[in-house]
This record gives structure tokens, C-alpha cells and sequence, in this order.
């Protein structure tokens, strides 16, 4: 699921590499590397002071940091013993750790259960986690085995730390600690007096100021087709995160049928509707990331409901029976530019 995400979401870099770097009258400084299983670019205005010296080593420094703390693919992270940990006595977390499930569990909360931290095992049943897709599709019976220990119902956070309250419970933190991670990234850029930049990892991003020469970071909404790679809008978003969700090209058929890498948690089943691409702007690249995968699993309606009862700035593609059908929400509009 969450690589095939990741597929999706980097188009926006790839894009915008190629919109917004044009006519640069500044040197602009790109640092990048791989972490987390994708890979991260960095991008600054220099200042009167040059280079920064030491910024790409205290950014890979803390991006090592939080991979160690809530990777699922390292056995010995804080996540992964908290996982392989088959009791319902409270396990103390990390304060960076902490702050992720925290938030998830919030927009958990906020999304009426649809961002759902547990929701793994269900994942993997229907064979977009590391498992094999299934030879034939999961029964209401096998479904219902694994909601027995999925939900965020199962999970008690305190002082003490966090609790399962069922031992098999598994938590992965995918769909926000990537946007915790540029967060954490733009927080090294401010305390290095830095005020034109962009933090992106695995298509998550974050901007503050002017590019090279003076004009607005530009960032490219991907058109939300699986034949071809176009764009659907160029925005520029201010001080802001941006980050975008779609299931156009994580799914597989079988006997005609598409089922989509995106699970809902309260059905235990993938997504059937037709909201296809969704991105949401904000302050928080975490809160944004986590968003957008809550709004696409909801579907329109209630998307657009939530989207305007929170004042959030959300735009939405739907596949209509002519081809796509939009919605920009009032936040959205105040708060992006769209440059075409």
C-alpha cells in the first residue's frame, strides 16, 4: 500500500522540478538522499551567508532518528518492538513518537475512524501489504477474524505510554510519520535562519517563501489517470504543506472487478466509490498527509462535509461518467493559488 502511495505522490516533485525551477536569479541549494524507503530533496535560497554548512548532515541525522523510532520494516524500531509486544500493559514511546500517534489518533478521531492506525492486518489481508494478493478475495468470515484486533478502539494512549487493549493489535505509522518527517526538516531549516525553501519526502511537501527568482514555489496536482502522467492544476500554496492521495494506480481485478489498495476500516473492505484523487493543503505536512488519506477513503460526500465543517483546504477529482469532476472547498480557495 504504502509504496504504491509513495509512486503516486512523487509525481508532484517530478512536476514541480520541471515548473518550478525556471529562471533562478538566486543559487538555490538542492540536498537529497533516500529515507524511510523513498527518498527526500531539499531545496534554499542562499542567503548572504553561502551554503549552510553541516545542514545536510543534521537533516540525514534526523531522519535517521525517526526511521529508527517508527520504521515497520526495521525489526528493532521503538514501532516495531511496540508491535511484536503481545501485551496490554502500557509501553512507554519516545516524545517524537508520541507526538505521531497522538495526531493520528486525533484526525483518527476527526475522520469518525476512517485514518486508522491498525488497519494493517486488513491491509495485508487483501494483498496490498508485503503479502502476496490473494488467490481468491477474503470471505466475511476471515474479515471479520482480523477486525476483531483492528481499530482505534484498540489502542489507549496515556502518561504511561501506549496500551493495546486486544494483544494482537498492530500499528503502523506510514500514512503521517513521513509527514512528520518534513516537518521535522523544516524545523532545521528555521533554526538555521532560513526563509525560501522546500521539504519533500516521498511526494509530501512543505515550501515557505520564494524560490530562485523571486516568484512562488509551484507544485503540480497530478492528473488522476493510470495511462498517463499529466497535470491537472500548477498551485502555489504560501508557507504551507501539501500532500495528495489517490488509488488510481495501487489496485488489482479479479473475476471484473477493480478492488483498490485503499481500505475502509469500518467496512474491512476496500473502497468502492468514486473520489479518486484528493489533496489538502496546510500548516502541518503530518496533518496533511494524514488528511488526504482519510478523504480519499471517505468518499465525496462525506469528504466535502467534514471538509467544510473543519474550514480545511481540501480539493477533490471524482471519476464521473463523462470524465473527472472537481471541488475546491472555500479554504482551499483562500488559501492556494492556481497558476493555470
Amino acid at each position: 500500500m504504502i509504496t504504491q502511495y509513495f509512486r503516486l505522490s512523487v509525481v508532484l516533485v517530478v512536476l514541480f522540478l520541471f515548473v518550478g525551477c525556471a529562471k533562478e536569479t538566486k543559487q538555490v541549494v538542492h540536498l537529497h538522499g533516500e529515507t524511510m524507503g523513498t527518498t527526500y530533496n531539499v531545496k534554499y535560497v542562499i542567503d548572504e551567508r553561502g551554503q549552510i554548512d553541516g545542514l545536510k548532515a543534521a537533516l540525514d541525522k534526523r531522519l535517521v532518528e525517526i526511521n529508527k523510532l517508527m520504521s515497520t520494516y526495521d525489526p528493532t524500531s521503538e514501532l516495531s518492538r511496540f508491535n511484536q509486544n503481545r501485551f496490554t500493559t502500557p509501553v512507554p514511546l519516545s516524545a517524537d513518537t508520541t507526538t505521531v500517534v497522538k495526531e493520528a489518533l486525533r484526525l483518527g478521531k476527526l475522520s469518525h475512524g476512517v485514518l486508522d492506525i491498525t488497519v494493517g492486518p486488513l491491509v495485508n489481508l487483501w494483498g496490498f501489504g508485503p503479502n502476496k494478493r490473494p488467490e481468491i478475495v477474503p470471505n466475511e468470515a476471515q474479515i471479520d477474524a482480523v477486525r476483531d484486533y483492528v481499530g482505534l478502539d484498540k489502542l489507549a494512549l496515556s502518561s504511561a505510554g501506549l496500551r493495546k487493549l486486544h494483544p494482537m493489535v498492530y500499528v503502523d505509522l506510514s500514512t503521517i510519520a513521513k509527514g512528520y518527517g518534513v516537518d521535522e526538516l523544516a524545523a532545521i531549516m528555521e533554526e538555521n535562519g532560513l526563509e525560501n525553501y522546500l521539504v519533500e519526502i516521498g511526494g509530501e511537501m512543505r515550501v515557505k517563501g520564494e524560490r530562485g527568482n523571486g516568484e512562488d514555489w509551484l507544485i503540480a496536482i497530478e492528473k488522476p489517470v493510470s495511462t498517463e502522467r499529466a497535470v491537472e492544476k500548477i498551485v502555489s500554496v504560501g508557507t504551507n504543506a501539501i500532500a495528495t492521495s489517490g488509488d488510481y494506480r495501487n489496485y488489482y481485478e479479479m473475476d471484473g472487478k477493480r478492488y483498490s489498495h485503499l481500505i475502509d476500516p469500518r467496512t474491512g473492505s476496500p473502497i468502492t466509490h468514486n473520489l479518486v484523487s484528493v489533496t489538502v493543503v496546510h500548516p502541518s505536512s503530518m496533518t496533511a498527509d494524514g488528511l488526504a488519506t482519510a478523504f480519499n477513503v471517505m468518499g465525496w460526500d462525506e469528504a466535502i462535509s467534514l471538509a467544510e465543517k473543519e474550514e480545511l483546504a481540501v480539493f477533490l477529482i471524482r471519476r464521473t461518467d463523462d470524465g473527472f469532476e472537481e471541488y475546491a472547498s472555500p479554504r482551499f480557495n483562500a488559501t492556494v493559488t492556481v497558476k493555470n
